[in-house]
């Protein structure tokens, strides 16, 4: 029997399976398409996960090819801008990476911890019983979608096969939400010179970002160079199927420009056209049984920017769980705290991004007077400051476990992702990033004497300025057990004592 089966390997799948791996699990990864794919659905990453990448020592790879990497003068709230000039404290931060590239750095990561991938591998049932899941499907490849048939047993599966999971629709889970009126075609078009292309006079009347019509949106800007982005919004016929991407021409996509603009715009040479129709749901479960859903396959958010950033912090988190419940490290308890913690998570940037969508969809003299006046009220510093702290997740803030209600209030940074802090220990500098690149609990002692502990949990003393508490019990994924040298004992205890002892 096989420990963990994932099934999707799109950037989530890999992040989780590397999560596991990192401990010392063997996950399946199990992918339907036959080979990689190099579509540029995402161009980016924003907010809590490039902490996360950093915590695993894997920032400096991403960055390195990245075009831009840091925090942004300023981010998109729905379509009004946020400015973030002179605000230091600003936690957000931004990393530009298509999603090609970042499937393949997290594939060369998953190759140095050993992980296997099995592609052409379409799963078409799904059996739960007390010892483990059954899966079955179709090997194939090449297409057509034929070959022979598969059988897998293993403890634990996770969906992490996208909005249209067969994961979620097998385990009999629901998705409700909305699906948006209105269709997006995107196009990336190359262009030897992405100026030449925004001073072409064709283009005149139009600025880079979105720009509005009597009849829809236009957006024009560039990700990187060699390559410019046109996208067409507009009203979606009633025939047109919401729930399945349409291959998009060349022609069709020349027709959108003109419904919605009104003339044609020399696009050049598509390299990737794309149609799509906004979504706003959330799972009904993140967890039946020995079964689990992350990313897409959990949560579709209509406004861009959040995606990536929830489904791979979705992975980092149950990475680390279902890793110690193999390894007999975990409490009764402890599987449950993903649909906990991650839920909550989902729901909320759902809120977020259901304002940012409908503040862009709004049309006419009423929409152009709301977006004037909260672009108003998103130049005070505060505002920009709780929004860049809401795009970024840093108001995330897991709660106690019921093991622990009793031990009396936590500590402020309890439930919260823990800061970077520089340290000095007896090796010499560091930062709290470089302890957690191996994904194991640490006990963090910042005053002497008042840690001890030992079995999974890594114990380093170390000085820091204006340390925040005397002792920090930081989980894997770099989250905040407990603070403080009080109640540490029984918090270490019903974290990290498995159910057995």
């Amino acid at each position: 029997m096989e420990q963990v089966v994932i099934i999707g390997a799109g950037p989530v799948g890999l992040m989780l399976a590397c999560e596991l791996s990192l401990t010392g699990a063997r996950p399946i990864v199990l992918e339907r398409r036959a080979g990689p794919s190099d579509l540029p659905k995402a161009n980016g990453l924003g907010g809590q996960i490039v902490q996360l990448l950093d915590n695993r020592g894997l920032l400096g790879r991403f960055a390195e090819d990245s075009p831009f990497f840091g925090r942004p003068p300023g981010f998109p709230f729905g379509s009004v801008p946020l400015r973030f000039d002179g605000l230091d404290d600003v936690p957000l931060r931004v990393l530009m990476i298509q999603q090609p590239r970042l499937e393949s750095l997290l594939r060369e990561r998953a190759a140095e911890l050993g992980v296997e991938i099995r592609w052409g591998h379409e799963v078409e049932s799904l059996a739960e019983d007390p010892d483990g899941v059954t899966l079955t499907g179709r090997a194939f490849e090449p297409r057509p979608r034929s070959g022979p048939g598969f059988e897998l047993r293993a403890r634990y599966v996770v969906g992490c096969d996208g909005g249209h999971s067969t994961v979620r629709r097998l385990a009999g889970i629901g998705f409700p939400g909305t699906t948006d009126d209105e269709v997006l075609r995107l196009g990336h078009f190359a262009t030897a010179d992405t100026t030449h292309v925004f001073e072409n006079p064709c283009y005149d009347g139009l600025e880079p970002g979105w720009n509005r019509t009597p009849h829809g949106r236009l957006l024009l800007t560039s990700l990187r160079e060699g390559a410019y982005v046109v996208g067409v919004k507009e009203k979606r016929d009633p025939g047109e199927q919401p729930d399945r991407r349409e291959e998009v021409t060349p022609a069709d996509f020349a027709a959108a420009v003109r419904r919605v603009l009104g003339r044609d715009l020399p696009l050049g040479e598509p390299i990737w056209l794309s149609s799509t129709v906004g979504q706003a749901r959330l799972a009904e479960r993140y967890r039946t049984g020995r079964v689990f859903l992350a990313g897409d396959a959990a949560h579709l958010f209509p406004a861009g920017g959040s995606a990536l950033n929830v489904g791979l912090t979705d992975a980092v988190n149950l990475g680390w769980k279902l890793s110690a419940e193999l390894a007999g490290h975990a409490p009764a308890w402890l599987l449950d705290t993903y649909e906990a913690e991650r839920r909550p998570v989902g729901a909320h940037t759902l809120a977020h991004t259901r304002a940012q969508a409908a503040l862009e969809s709004q049309s006419g003299e009423n929409g152009d007077a709301l977006r004037g006046l909260l672009a108003e009220l998103f130049a005070y510093d505060q505002p920009a400051r709780h929004l860049a702290e809401l795009l970024h997740g840093g108001d995330t803030r897991y709660p106690v476990p019921g093991p622990l209600q009793a031990a009396g209030q936590p500590h402020p940074l309890v439930g919260r992702l823990a800061p970077d802090l520089a340290l000095t220990t007896a090796a010499g500098p560091t930062r709290l990033a470089e302890l957690l690149h191996q994904g194991r609990p640490l006990l963090l002692d910042l005053a002497g004497g008042t840690a001890a502990s030992g079995g999974p949990i890594d114990v380093v003393t170390a000085t820091t300025a204006d340390p925040p508490a005397d002792a920090l019990l930081i989980r894997p994924d770099g989250h905040v057990a407990w603070a403080g040298a009080e109640g540490l004992a029984e918090a270490t205890a019903a974290w990290f004592t498995p159910a057995s002892a």
